[in-house]
């Protein structure tokens, strides 16, 4: 029998395969891209933050920290960190002075 398929061992009970990290979105070009959305979400519009190159800890730090800025409520999901609301110009400024390369992307 092969070991990688184990499922069951009678000393240890079920094993459990190790979850894959999620992929994160980074932008290949090494630029964050800020955009607003309104499509799927009843009309209410939020603001995503995408092509961030950072650890999944490092993500809901920044999206904490975007979050109490802007006074509103986001999540970061897939990589991509949504803001509730149009904060675009406020984010940008905050990344830019992180160190980020930014470009408004939208309408």
């Amino acid at each position: 029998m092969n070991d990688n398929n184990l499922v069951y061992s009678t000393g240890l009970g079920r094993i459990n395969a190790a979850k894959p990290e999620p992929k994160r979105a980074a932008s290949k070009d090494g630029i964050v891209r800020i955009r607003r959305e309104t499509k799927g979400r009843k009309g209410k519009g939020v603001t995503l933050v995408d092509g961030l190159d950072l650890s999944p800890d490092e993500l809901k730090k920044l999206c904490t920290d975007l979050k109490k800025m802007c006074g509103t409520g986001g999540a970061v999901k897939q990589g991509v960190i949504e803001i509730q609301g149009d904060n675009r110009e406020k984010i940008k400024l905050k990344l830019e002075a992180s160190g980020f390369k930014v470009k408004l992307a939208g309408g």
